[in-house]
């Protein structure tokens, strides 16, 4: 029977990790670290876009918002100086001016001086005509209801990425005055 002295004990139990061993290591850990903040940051990206989304969302259905409550009290329609514009006028006991939307460069105006929303791609904003029976129409002086579709682009890529519709009756339409 051999005995091993203390020091040799010390060695054979603490020989340590060889260099290969701990190349092995750092790879696998680098590997899992490397997934790690992929996945993370394809979150981050992930979320950023939800958040803009929602943004546009709702700034576009503000903007829809406001012009629903205005186009609502008028009692005429004619089409605005633009190819996606329209005019509204109201009836002479409201005191009101015509209101003029229309969509300029991206952005969509109110009388061609406040901006109610921009990122509005081209053809972007579209009013559709309807009379009494709600028959479509091509002329809007005739027009009792508008279709409003309004869409806009959050990406920059030219394609639309909120797509918001509503319908509007004229209260007003064909009172004198």
């Amino acid at each position: 029977m051999t005995y091993l002295n203390e020091k040799d004990k010390m060695t054979k139990n603490h020989r340590g990790f060889s260099l290969i061993e701990l190349m092995i290591v750092v790879t696998i850990l680098s590997l899992v670290v490397l997934g790690l903040v992929t996945f993370f940051s394809g979150g981050a990206r992930s979320w950023i876009s939800g958040q803009n989304q929602l943004k546009a969302q709702r700034e576009a259905r503000i903007a829809m918002d406001s012009m629903v409550k205005e186009i609502r009290e008028g009692k005429s329609v004619m089409a605005g100086s633009y190819e996606n514009g329209v005019t509204i006028s109201y009836p002479a006991a409201l005191g009101k001016d015509p209101v003029t939307f229309e969509l300029v460069n991206g952005q969509i105006f109110r009388n061609e001086v406040n901006i109610l929303i921009d990122n509005i791609p081209g053809g972007g904003l579209n009013f559709y005509y309807f009379d009494n029976e709600e028959n479509p129409i091509a002329d809007p002086t005739k027009a009792s209801k508008l279709r409003i579709n309004l869409q806009v682009d959050v990406d920059k890529d030219m394609q639309p990425d909120v797509v918001i519709e509503t319908e509007v009756n004229l209260r007003n339409y064909g009172l004198a005055g």
